[in-house]
């Protein structure tokens, strides 16, 4: 066993003894090195000794804080979902929208599809995810935590990547900037609204310490099982130790059937046909592709007219008015970023199942760049939700969403499923680093 070395942020580490996380033994999820977490004071960061992925932030407060910035999120949020998004005019006719006009009209028009994707992205994942964070945080507060406080708390994990108020907000400036030369605009308190509270969930995820909430729910009583952490320390990693996808804790599974004793999930040594899930998803991806970018995502229809317009034509629109730094960020998310990451996948799922050990550390980046960056390509899907809401005025001009927008967005959501289901510590496995069988891991 081997032990990660922290890096101390600050000189008053001292003063804040009270908050010392304590020493654990975890497994690196990024290359599955099992190694002692040392005890932490606040400010300090556990970095993996063999591929240098973060394992560990110790943060001041982290369950205080982060409480009292999920309850002001919520609150912020509230205001964004009752008051106007954008108000826009033209030839005396007036249009709202709010945060739900877009994924309506996107129903009213068909693409019923759009509707569910949309609203749940930019509403029902991120109130479910603050909403959940405050009442786990709330419940580690009462003299008897309820004991479902682990599953709601596993649930704000897999609604993490799929909470997209930032990537909205951007889409809505796109937007803005394709309208501003064809209607007036005036922009509503729901906008400032979503702009704060962008900050304010940033700020949330920003003081939270993952890691210290399992520990308060330990501390506290709340799992089920007995848990020892010296046992598994001495019999791990060839007593047959596994950590747990969702809670991260390092547990033999004969001793609890199968059961993290934690958080209750199912124990996996890793992600259960992660390579053939990921090489599914990832080929319909590619599928989708195709007609993504040759149908129209929307058509533009001027005095009974219509011009459909494709993910690159819109690209061509941007460079024509001159804005070139926005051409180049919708370039970038809703055209290189797809390709570039199926391409990514591609080469970790080969060098996977080939067993390359070169550059492990560089793919181990570049799986997390690609797992990363791969939301933002709703950019687009976004952009197009407030057009549709706000120009439709009859036969003078209206914009109407086309099929090439479901095509797209399936290809988003597919290549996301595809990284969130592959595990990078497979690469490491077929390389020998972890003394684990290939056809084992895979």
């Amino acid at each position: 066993m081997t032990l990660a070395a922290p890096t101390a942020d600050s000189a008053m580490a001292g003063a804040m003894e009270a908050w010392r996380t304590p020493a654990r033994l975890c497994e690196c999820g990024s290359c599955g090195q099992f190694q002692t977490l040392p005890s932490l004071l606040p400010g300090q960061t556990a970095r993996c000794i063999r591929c240098d992925s973060g394992l560990r932030r110790a943060r001041v407060d982290p369950l205080g804080r982060a409480l009292a910035l999920n309850l002001a999120a919520l609150s912020i949020f509230a205001v964004a979902c009752l008051m106007t998004l954008m108000t826009v005019s033209t030839a005396g006719m007036v249009r709202h929208a709010s945060l739900f006009s877009g994924p309506v009209d996107m129903g009213r028009s068909g693409l019923w599809e759009l509707t569910i994707v949309v609203l749940f992205t930019t509403v029902i994942a991120p109130v479910a995810k603050l909403a959940a964070m405050a009442y786990v945080l709330i419940g580690l507060r009462l003299p008897r935590p309820p004991r479902h406080v682990r599953r709601v708390y596993a649930w704000v994990e897999h609604l993490r990547p799929w909470s997209m108020v930032e990537v909205f907000l951007l889409g809505v400036l796109v937007a803005y900037t394709k309208l501003i030369d064809l209607v007036h605009i005036e922009l509503g308190v729901a906008l400032y609204a979503m702009a704060l509270l962008m900050l304010t969930m940033i700020a949330a995820e920003a003081v939270l310490d993952r890691q210290a909430v399992w520990d308060e729910m330990e501390r506290r009583g709340v799992p089920h099982g007995d848990i020892d952490h010296v046992a598994t320390a001495l019999r791990a990693p060839t007593g047959g130790a596994v950590s747990c996808h969702t809670c991260g804790l390092v547990s033999l599974p004969h001793g609890h059937d199968h059961q993290c004793p934690r958080c209750g999930s199912t124990l996996h040594a890793r992600k259960p046909q992660a390579v053939a899930r990921a090489w599914a998803l990832l080929i319909a991806a590619a599928i989708l592709y195709v007609p993504a970018n040759v149908y129209p995502v929307l058509q533009f229809i001027q005095l009974g007219s219509g011009q459909p317009s494709t993910i690159l034509g819109g690209v061509v629109e941007l460079l024509d008015s001159g804005m070139w730094p926005l051409a180049a960020l919708v370039f970038f998310a809703s055209v290189a970023v797809p390709m570039l990451k199926i391409f990514g996948l591609v080469v970790l799922l080969v060098s996977c199942q080939r067993g390359w050990g070169q550059r492990l550390r560089d793919r181990t980046r570049l799986y997390f760049v690609v797992n990363a960056v791969g939301r933002w390509s709703m950019i687009d899907i976004f952009m197009e939700t407030i057009l549709v809401a706000l120009v439709r005025f009859g036969s003078i001009v209206s914009i109407e969403p086309g099929v090439g927008a479901i095509a797209f967005c399936g290809v988003v959501i597919l290549t996301m499923l595809a990284a969130e289901g592959f595990d990078p510590r497979l690469m490491w496995d077929t390389a020998g680093r972890n003394g684990r069988a290939a056809a084992e891991a895979r």
